[in-house]
């Protein structure tokens, strides 16, 4: 919804919010439902209200558990049973500095003030400790924002009596706390109150009157920050941008102007704000972002503008580059495609509102932001929080390459007649494991994001992907895939649970990256010896449809099972193993280990 795109109109939210939710609701037919308990040091309703309504524009539907004022740390550390019957999904803790009771006193020397510094923080700690221990969820933890007034004057920052080196000491032991634990994350209240303005973010009329630690209108852009770390962590980031070229990565029309005119490099302001764009783009290939053209121009006019000497990017950073005179949402549909990911996982950046108005209405969910003038492209684009990150892995890191290789494998396909002769041409080689520590923050990313092969769409934190590893009541596997362009990474996921003589499968995933290549028969083939070996005789699937699953509807009746009921869509499964199974996999290689 546009309403809830950066930059949005706070009051517009504020007093219509009724009615942004009623238009959400209806907007789509299912939500990923998720509980999130909010653990306040000041009153959180607004800001729960406009939490609400940003993770229903990304298609999580929440519900909350609220603490009573200021009760964060009862709520966190005693027995609470209202909590315990919640059972949340993740947990929200919402302090800022008004909620910090003891500073540094003048008269205080160091060993008192890292006395002091060492009980706060201790607070902290064993909150997130009991947390973790009860209930295994994601915490979310706000850092904290700098104070409203300075006793010491800009000494405030380098004295360590000073409320600002305190409070930045204290920042400091939070993320080393967060650099060493998984499923806990920092939400920078202390950029978020400087962006808006800290005088006016920490008005303290609002505190006084109504214990909100910041100004009314500043709750959405709260809000909307915290909701950029829940989704993401719930899969939602998106995977690259689809770019125009024409006065959006560079000024001027270079089919007119010719690529030696074009705007772009140091020698003046509008070259250069366009420069630090490019730079900024191409930034994102360290996050694994995808980066593709779709731009109205002749191929080699493009390619030229890209190849200009003063540029930051170059033609090789794009895995797909469509310059044509096709309508832009046919080039973002194939881009898609291409990449083997829905549209939607893209975000258009255009300079035409034409365009992006056209782009946006054909292809529902695909963010196309009004990105203003030159100058105001970055802040656009990073407020909104597309490629918010939380977990990295190391295939994350690596994913733009591997979406090139992606096209490369496109363009091979397209010289063959027979597809089978093409998949042998990969020089496809597999190998299927158990879980193990090194792959569990990219296993626990893909069960949340992975939606279109997808059979169950069972979500999964780390945490409980690392006690379910270590569970002997279930199988568990992971793929990976390699071939002649380079390594996939992990592309494949199955859980089973064991029940007496069957094993019931209560997820099987697959990256869109390795669609039509077989690794489903490689998995299948892994999960069936692993069966035979544990004495387990029956496979028991379970399909259970979404609107983006539709594709493996089938998928169980292709692999020879049987169906055995259905409801509401879903179906349920069984395959027989017996000692004459055959494997399934071909034009791959297929290592096994630890099965």
């Amino acid at each position: 919804m546009k309403e809830l795109e950066y930059p949005f109109d706070a009051a517009y939210l504020l007093a219509h919010k009724r009615q942004v939710k009623k238009a959400l609701l209806a907007s789509r037919a299912s939500f990923l439902d998720k509980k999130i308990a909010v653990l306040g040091g000041s009153t959180t309703a607004g800001i729960v209200q406009m939490l609400e309504l940003f993770l229903l524009n990304e298609g999580i539907r929440p519900s909350f558990y609220e603490s009573g004022y200021g009760q964060y740390y009862e709520d966190a550390v005693f027995s609470n049973e209202m909590l315990r019957q919640f059972q949340p999904d993740m947990v929200y803790i919402h302090t800022t500095s008004r909620n910090v009771t003891r500073y540094p006193l003048l008269s205080d020397d160091a060993s008192a003030i890292d006395a002091m510094l060492d009980s706060e923080f201790s607070r902290f700690y064993s909150m997130w400790d009991i947390l973790a221990k009860t209930y295994g969820c994601p915490v979310i933890q706000n850092n904290f924002e700098m104070p409203y007034y300075r006793l010491l004057g800009n000494k405030d920052a380098s004295d360590i009596h000073g409320a600002v080196n305190y409070l930045t000491r204290l920042n400091l032991k939070f993320y080393e706390y967060a650099q060493t634990h998984t499923d806990f994350f920092i939400c920078d209240i202390n950029y978020l109150s400087a962006d808006y303005g800290l005088r006016e973010w920490s008005d303290p009329f609002y505190w006084h009157m109504y214990k909100y630690a910041m100004h009314v209108n500043a709750m959405p852009y709260f809000a909307f920050g915290v909701s950029k770390i829940i989704k993401s962590v719930y899969g939602k980031n998106k995977k690259g941008f689809v770019l125009d070229l024409d006065q959006t990565l560079w000024g001027g029309v270079i089919g007119e102007d010719g690529a030696e005119n074009i705007h772009i490099g140091p020698e003046d302001a509008e070259g250069a704000a366009y420069l630090e764009f490019q730079n900024y783009v191409k930034a994102h290939k360290q996050l694994g972002a995808v980066l593709t053209i779709a731009s109205k121009n002749e191929e080699a006019n493009a390619r030229a503008g890209l190849a200009h000497p003063d540029g930051g990017l170059r033609p090789d950073d794009f895995a797909v580059i469509k310059a044509n005179w096709e309508p832009k949402d046919r080039s973002v549909a194939a881009i898609a495609a291409e990449l083997h990911v829905l549209p939607e996982s893209l975000v258009f950046i255009d300079d035409n509102p034409a365009e992006r108005h056209l782009v946006a209405t054909q292809l529902a969910g695909v963010p196309a932001p009004e990105i203003g003038a030159v100058h105001q492209y970055i802040s656009t684009i990073d407020r909104n929080g597309y490629f918010e990150a939380t977990y990295l892995s190391q295939d994350d890191l690596r994913r733009a390459e591997m979406y090139r290789d992606n096209a490369k494998r496109e363009a091979l396909q397209a010289s063959f007649a027979d597809y089978g002769e093409y998949l042998d041409s990969l020089d496809m080689r597999a190998q299927v494991r158990p879980f193990e520590p090194m792959y569990m923050a990219r296993i626990a990313q893909l069960t949340n994001k992975s939606n279109q092969f997808n059979l169950t769409t069972r979500r999964y934190t780390q945490a409980q992907i690392g006690q379910i590893s270590k569970d002997g009541r279930y199988i568990t596997l992971y793929g990976r895939l390699e071939d002649c362009f380079g390594d996939n990474g992990v592309v494949s996921v199955v859980i089973g649970r064991l029940e007496g003589a069957a094993c019931h499968i209560q997820l099987w995933l697959m990256s869109c990256r390795v669609l039509k290549r077989g690794m489903e028969y490689a998995m299948m083939d892994a999960l069936v010896h692993s069966c035979q070996k544990r004495g387990v005789t029956e496979l028991v699937g379970y399909y259970i449809p979404t609107e983006k699953n539709g594709m493996v509807k089938d998928f169980y009746e292709q692999l020879g099972y049987r169906f055995l009921s259905g409801q509401d869509g879903g179906t349920v499964w069984k395959f027989e193993i017996t000692n004459e199974y055959i494997d399934k996999h071909t034009h791959m290689q297929v290592k096994e280990q630890d099965l």
